[in-house]
């Protein structure tokens, strides 16, 4: 550990304050509504991801936080009739009012189905739903781990810090350099960007964890964020155990149906302190201390 960190490390609490999870809960105090929008946008970034630009006429831009997201009501397209509404993180607002920002990745029968909307369509999108990302006032550095679209979720809260003047360290995983969207998760923000692949073994669990060790033991990060891969989250809740003045934060993702809590359909397990519980992705989260997520559910 480097002569800063320590100084960090000496200011700090023995143990880093515990998540505030019923301000996590309730994070989301905008109104939630459905908007009819126009599809300004709508493109390939690469072999596997699209981008989707919408516009309501509606404050989106003020109402939507890092970490929250929307069900959106995929159109019948070619034979493929989606029934459900599906869940999707912003990846962007702004910076006209109404202007909201997908970013999705292709395969399942509602994002075929959505892929197929033009500019100058419509569509109709539920939110904004679920917590959000915690970044404390006092921060001065993060690690955001992202693989694959997980990126989109954790898009905006780079913006955040960034914004905030918060040191940014970026562990960037994809299946190989072509699908890395490197540009599109940092949109111009200063950050320490670390690049592994699948294709080269880089992105292994053993060499991620030894890159997120040295990344940690050199200095001193107030939060790690993650979204999405369990092996990723699993691998962060071994490392965190190691430094216990780091917070963790993942945002979960789970099959939902209703996305605001009624249908109980994305319940995961969690241990708070001991206390076995099942919690609701959609409305407990989809942001949760990585510590406090169960791993393994044995049932019987």
């Amino acid at each position: 550990m480097n002569a800063a960190a320590t100084a960090n490390a000496t200011a700090a609490p023995a143990v880093a304050p515990p998540m505030d999870r019923t301000a996590c809960f309730q994070r989301n105090a905008q109104a939630v509504a459905s908007h009819r929008c126009e599809v300004v946008e709508h493109r390939w970034v690469n072999d596997r991801y699209r981008y989707l630009r919408l516009w309501a006429d509606a404050d989106l831009a003020g109402s939507t936080r890092p970490g929250q997201f929307y069900q959106l009501k995929c159109p019948p397209a070619a034979g493929l009739q989606p029934f459900l509404l599906r869940p999707m993180s912003v990846y962007g607002v702004g910076p006209e009012a109404g202007t909201i920002e997908f970013l999705y990745n292709v395969t399942g029968t509602g994002t075929r189905a959505l892929a197929s909307l033009e500019a100058g369509g419509h569509m109709d999108i539920v939110g904004p739903l679920g917590n959000t990302f915690g970044l404390a006032p006092d921060a001065r550095r993060i690690l955001v781990v992202a693989r694959g679209v997980g990126l989109a979720t954790m898009a905006p809260l780079v913006q955040q810090a960034a914004r905030a003047g918060v040191k940014v360290g970026a562990v960037m995983s994809a299946r190989a350099p072509k699908d890395l969207m490197r540009d599109e998760f940092l949109r111009g923000a200063d950050a320490d960007v670390h690049c592994v692949y699948d294709s080269d073994g880089s992105s292994s669990v053993e060499a991620m964890e030894t890159l997120v060790r040295r990344l940690l033991g050199e200095a001193h990060h107030d939060v790690v964020y993650t979204c999405g891969s369990h092996r990723i989250l699993m691998l962060l809740q071994r490392v965190l155990q190691d430094h216990p003045l780091t917070r963790g934060e993942v945002a979960m993702e789970q099959r939902m149906a209703c996305g605001m809590g009624v249908c109980l359909s994305c319940v995961r397990l969690f241990d708070r302190d001991g206390d076995k519980q099942f919690l609701r992705v959609c409305r407990e989260g989809p942001v949760f201390p990585i510590r406090d997520v169960v791993g393994e559910v044995e049932f019987g």
